[in-house]
């Protein structure tokens, strides 16, 4: 078995684990952050299934089966990562001296950073595939519907752990990156 194979193999068991990290220590101990975190899983597992049904949003592709158990072609895995990258992303831009609205943008911006590295990696891994090349409308998208996250954040003042956001953030990052530099 390959290190590719070993990683593809535990790919649902590392979110899982990611997503039991996150709520443990960031934490989502509050009815306004879980409230929240269940309305970024609403918005990410439709925004994901207008796009595997009607190829709306994103451009058209399908998921794999590597993210585990779907829910009408979206595996339940998405929504929550969508939950998690919203918040960590959030904490990780929150600095005093920089305009709000850039906060929001650099908070949003990162997400589409992750999204990037992922899209590289995911054919490989068997997460989705694009019905060819991915197109720039997923990542404006991504963008958007980030940046909705952050303000909503933003407007509830909700605050985490800026440690393991960055630690989140930062190995999921490393690793989609190392993929995409030994997949060229």
């Amino acid at each position: 078995m390959g290190h590719k194979d070993w990683f593809l193999e535990k790919t649902p068991l590392n979110l899982s684990l990611s997503l039991v990290l996150f709520f443990w220590i960031f934490p989502i101990n509050t009815m306004k952050r879980a409230l929240l975190f269940v309305l970024f899983f609403g918005m990410g597992m439709l925004a994901e299934w207008l796009g595997v049904t009607y190829g709306l949003l994103f451009g058209e592709y399908e998921y794999g089966e590597a993210l585990g158990p779907k829910l009408d072609g979206v595996p339940w895995l998405i929504g929550c990562y969508w939950g998690l990258l919203a918040f960590i992303t959030y904490e990780i831009a929150k600095y005093k001296g920089i305009p709000i609205w850039l906060q929001l943008c650099i908070g949003a911006g990162l997400m589409v950073l992750l999204d990037f590295f992922m899209e590289i990696n995911a054919p490989n891994f068997d997460f989705w595939t694009f019905n060819g090349e991915v197109p720039l409308k997923n990542y404006v998208t991504w963008f958007v519907i980030g940046l909705s996250m952050q303000l909503l954040l933003k407007r509830f003042h909700i605050t985490g752990n800026k440690t393991i956001s960055y630690h989140l953030y930062t190995a999921q990052l490393l690793f989609f990156i190392y993929f995409s530099l030994i997949n060229v």
